[in-house]
């Protein structure tokens, strides 16, 4: 059998247009990561570490601008990254 190559990347890429803005949402690229592990490279434990940090931090009523709402708490790119990795750890 062939080897594969694949690539996961979020669906609007790196979004160039806004880099160094803080408005981005990296949510995706934490899920791009959980389907590489997951998929590409059989690590089913470290890829649901991944998944519930993202569920946790949204339960949690963090947002970036794209996403966000009355009542939440409104994050930018990097305080979004830095609040789901504290809860990969977890």
């Amino acid at each position: 059998m062939g080897r594969f190559r694949t690539l996961y990347e979020p669906i609007h890429g790196t979004a160039p247009d806004i880099a160094g803005m803080g408005i981005a949402n990296p949510l995706a690229s934490f899920a791009a990561v959980e389907m590489m592990l997951r998929i590409g490279l059989n690590l089913h434990e470290e890829a649901a570490a991944i998944d519930r940090a993202i569920n946790k931090v949204l339960h949690d009523g963090y947002r970036t601008g794209d996403i966000f709402m009355p009542g939440n708490t409104k994050v930018t790119t990097k305080e979004m990254g830095e609040l789901t990795v504290e809860r990969i750890t977890k």
